[in-house]
């Protein structure tokens, strides 16, 4: 899968391994299995965080086409008969609302060739070969890093021979393996259905409602593929789902879907409160100090006690 009009992003890639690598060995052995996985995870993190405004920017456009939907239910309606001039409109619709239908694949596209740039270099490290820039010492750490008892450049189907020889049980190291790629699996169906429920929420009367279900149903199939990565690329996988579960859990809840009422306006309810509003929701308000008593007010009426009770107020008249 290595690209030479991609050599420029492996030699980053690697380079950015060898840097967070680098940081991690000042306090932990350079072929420890966990040296190896806080960087591939630390890398993930790093490339999540540089393609956020990606992923804002892809919720701001699909929010806008939620809020479009009544607007193109009707023009479908009108021009059933021709479609033409329905996607005309509906793009028209979109262009001027500021909504872009292909924004939802900027992340995806953004991460690819991260992606291959991962596999690419793993693969090298898996060989033995310091291309990109490696050292070899950094390769023959990667090596003979263990995760769990699995190499980290091992894959399902690596030969018991070729995994003995990385210093590893065979048998534990394709158990481990396995479990990550069904972890992959898993992580992948709850990141596509957690996306596919919202939309289904906001346009139950989307025409491609179906398609999707059959892709949230498919999607973990996929991970099937992993089986041939290697360890240290399924970890990344694994990472980056993770990763994007709670971003979109994040977003979905201070960006409550826009809903349709009966007189067909689109409504956006109140976002869900978050962590720190409920905490502060919890917690007993401070009561008020006691206000100090103010002075005594004594009422003189000596100048009453020398009158006659009959001239005294409210006295008895004689």
């Amino acid at each position: 899968m290595e690209l030479s009009w991609l050599n420029w992003l492996y030699t980053a890639v690697a380079q950015v391994i060898t840097w967070i690598h680098a940081g991690y060995s000042t306090f932990i052995p350079r072929d420890s299995g966990l040296n190896w996985a806080l960087t591939i995870i630390t890398l993930t993190v790093l490339m999540r965080i540089l393609i956020f405004p990606l992923f804002l920017k892809q919720m701001r456009s699909s929010k806008k086409m939620q809020e479009l939907a009544p607007k193109v239910q009707e023009l479908r309606k009108r021009y059933k008969n021709d479609k033409q001039r329905m996607n005309q409109e509906v793009m028209a619709l979109y262009q001027g609302a500021g909504a872009n239908p292909l924004g939802g694949c900027l992340p995806i596209l953004a991460q690819f060739p991260i992606f291959i740039s991962m596999f690419t270099v793993l693969q090298a490290m898996a060989a033995g070969q310091p291309k990109f820039g490696m050292s070899q010492d950094l390769v023959n750490d990667a090596r003979a890093a263990h995760i769990f008892g699995a190499p980290l450049p091992a894959t399902f189907f690596t030969s018991s021979a070729d995994i003995v020889e990385l210093g590893a049980d065979a048998v534990l190291a394709k158990v481990v393996i396995g479990i990550f790629v069904a972890v992959s699996s898993l992580t992948t169906f709850l990141t596509v259905r957690q996306s596919v429920t919202r939309s289904m929420a906001q346009m139950p009367d989307n025409p491609m409602a179906q398609q999707q279900k059959i892709l949230m149903y498919i999607s973990p199939l996929f991970a099937i593929f992993s089986l041939n990565f290697p360890l240290g690329l399924v970890l990344y996988w694994v990472t980056t789902n993770l990763w994007t579960l709670g971003q979109q859990h994040w977003f979905y809840s201070r960006n409550p879907a826009p809903v349709v009422d009966a007189k067909g306006n689109v409504v956006t309810p109140a976002p869900k409160p978050g962590l720190m509003s409920k905490l502060k929701k919890t917690a007993p308000e401070p009561e008020a100090p006691p206000e100090p008593p103010g002075p005594k007010v004594v009422r003189r009426q000596d100048h009453l006690a020398r009158q006659p009770r009959s001239k005294r107020p409210g006295g008895k008249k004689p």
